[in-house]
């Protein structure tokens, strides 16, 4: 492999724009690693006692990331993530307005390798959500897992993040006058393991509980599609069937997170590494999808608004997608 280095005069304003994206990673990858050592040695320190302080706090607020969590407007205004948004650079548009006096659940699609575009779209005030859609609140919703990790839970609620259990996402389209969104990356971990440059399969054939909660709620669905999300990396190559992606699958299984092997760019070189590509990603959030309130809905309740919701979701992206750099004959595939 031919080495390819980053020229040396770099304009600053790109070198911001890259220690921005490192962060990023670095928070997706390493940093709830890092809290929990810090934790851990803090319990085994002089200062055990300001560990055993804050596990009482975590006991006490334990529901939080499954009540609308603890988001702070200061750090979602952080400068850092402008210099993100623009690494890229990233977009988010809208096609009509939302009323603020309902709830929403967005489905964002696809998942791609870390969700840049989730991330920077609805946990940060970088690309105008708050402008964009006055009166509405964003949350994105994320593993309950990561939500047991001491310090890294209550960095990550501050973007807005929630636990994607079934009753924090009740919690939110429960609220009285409206004004939720829920954003769902509903392909999941497995659709991680998808996410190269070109790949357009989305899972979701079997993903019908957010329809389900949905229907009790009242809330409007809307399909998100974010173009360019999975041009930011490759990923080796792991058709289904082969060893490396039964491995992953079955790891997967047992940690509730899935692992893909993806590779990049470097810091100071383009050849090799974990930093996303510059590849542009403009967030399209669709139109809502008119549905009345059924506390009780059937299977074909459920199957039948699955339907309307893939037909919605297919509409944007074929709507769109000459737009934002693919051609006529690419389309999406359901799996």
């Amino acid at each position: 492999m031919k080495l390819r280095l980053a020229p040396l005069n770099v304009p600053l304003e790109r070198r911001l724009q890259t220690a921005a994206a490192l962060q990023w990673v670095f928070s997706f990858l390493v940093l709830a690693q890092v809290c929990l050592a810090a934790f851990m040695l803090l319990l085994l320190s002089d200062w055990w006692m300001l560990a055993v302080l804050y596990a009482g706090w975590l006991w006490l607020d334990g529901d939080t990331p499954t009540s609308g969590g603890r988001r702070s407007d200061w750090m979602r205004s952080w400068r850092v993530w402008e210099f993100f948004r623009d690494y890229f650079p990233l977009r988010l548009l809208k096609t009509v307005d939302l009323d603020p006096k309902k709830n929403y659940i967005f489905g964002f699609h696809p998942h791609g390798v870390l969700v840049a575009g989730g991330f920077c779209n609805f946990c940060t005030e970088a690309s105008g959500f708050s402008r964009m859609f006055p009166g509405l609140t964003s949350h994105l919703l994320m593993l309950p897992f990561w939500f047991r990790v001491p310090l890294f839970r209550d960095y990550i609620m501050c973007g807005g993040l929630v636990s994607s259990s079934k009753s924090s996402l009740s919690h939110l389209l429960s609220r009285p006058g409206g004004g939720n969104v829920a954003v769902i990356a509903l392909g999941g971990a497995a659709e991680s393991l998808e996410a190269r440059p070109g790949a357009l399969k989305l899972q979701i054939l079997n993903r019908k509980g957010f329809i389900k909660l949905a229907l009790k709620h009242g809330a409007q669905l809307v399909p998100v599609f974010s173009f360019g999300e999975n041009e930011l990396f490759d990923q080796m190559e792991n058709p289904r069937g082969s060893p490396l992606r039964r491995l992953q699958n079955r790891l997967q299984s047992i940690l509730g997170v899935a692992l893909p092997l993806f590779h990049a760019r470097g810091v100071f070189q383009y050849s090799f590494g974990l930093m996303p590509y510059r590849k542009p990603i403009n967030t399209v959030v669709g139109e809502p999808i008119p549905l009345v309130r059924n506390p009780s809905p059937s299977s074909e309740d459920i199957e039948g608004l699955h339907q309307i919701y893939l037909q919605s979701l297919t509409h944007l992206f074929e709507q769109n997608k000459e737009k934002y750099g693919l051609d006529e004959h690419q389309h999406l595939t359901f799996i």
